[in-house]
């Protein structure tokens, strides 16, 4: 039997390319998005109307999901959202949806997964956070801003932490992970797209296998921990705060 899969925002960018990525890999795959599914493969199981910012996401995908399966070898939770603001012109509404996409969604994903049983000893979670989470990372260069998107990875970062302690002694482990600046839309409506050649930015698919390989080495021993598995490349205040000759994979500071 193959090993299984759950990527949590699979319709677009990395979670496209992650489901794709195991698909390839003869994982049995499972993939989530907002709207009404794209037709299943024999491979890919794709499970519509899961919107992560509303509370019954957990207990319809559990529902969805136990029709298939009994058990989760890994989970990636990938959705996503990114709202621009300044200090000028904060938004109320894209900061509280970047914040329940990115740090109280996954919460209720993964609670509702463990009490269904569809995620147990020996599974894999692995939370898709950014670089942009890290506090000791935020230089002054870098300047304020974005503060949603900025805070509410630093926030599933905490979220991370925490299941980790509690899913430890269940065996499940939980990795955070900053799988690289891509190029892909979501980069690209948010006027990031002039800083990809300079920022080293690689594409979804170049991206998910770097996670993938990471992944395949990651167990109980890392769990907790805040990873970016290509290193310091596309981190542009890596060397700035933590000096040169940095590792690949790079275990990032909170």
């Amino acid at each position: 039997m193959p090993l299984q899969a759950l990527v949590v925002g699979a319709s677009r960018g990395l979670g496209a390319a992650l489901a794709a990525q195991y698909h390839k890999a003869g994982w049995k795959v499972f993939a989530t998005s907002r709207s009404k599914a794209p037709s299943t493969t024999t491979e890919i199981t794709n499970i519509g109307g899961i919107d992560v910012t509303e509370e019954n996401a957990g207990p319809t995908l559990v529902t969805e999901l136990k029709s298939h399966t009994s058990k989760l070898d890994l989970v990636i939770i990938t959705a996503g959202y990114f709202g621009t603001e300044s200090f000028d012109e904060p938004s109320w509404e894209r900061e509280v949806k970047m914040y329940t996409t990115s740090s109280i969604a996954p919460v209720f994903i993964v609670h509702h997964l463990v009490k269904a049983g569809l995620v147990a000893t020996g599974s894999k979670i692995i939370l898709v956070s950014s670089e942009s989470g890290s506090i000791t990372l935020r230089h002054e260069s870098e300047g304020g801003g974005n503060y949603g998107h900025h805070a509410s990875k630093t926030a599933l970062n905490m979220v991370g932490k925490l299941l980790s302690l509690d899913l430890k002694e269940k065996g499940i482990s939980v990795g955070i992970i900053h799988p690289g600046f891509m190029r892909t839309e979501m980069t690209k409506s948010v006027g990031f797209d002039k800083f990809w050649d300079d920022g080293g930015a690689v594409t979804p698919t170049e991206a998910a296998k770097s996670l993938a390989d990471f992944v395949d080495n990651f167990d109980i021993s890392k769990t907790g921990e805040y990873w970016a598995p290509r290193g310091p490349r596309d981190i542009g205040t890596a060397e700035p705060v933590l000096g040169k000759n940095l590792g690949t994979p790079l275990k990032l500071p909170w």
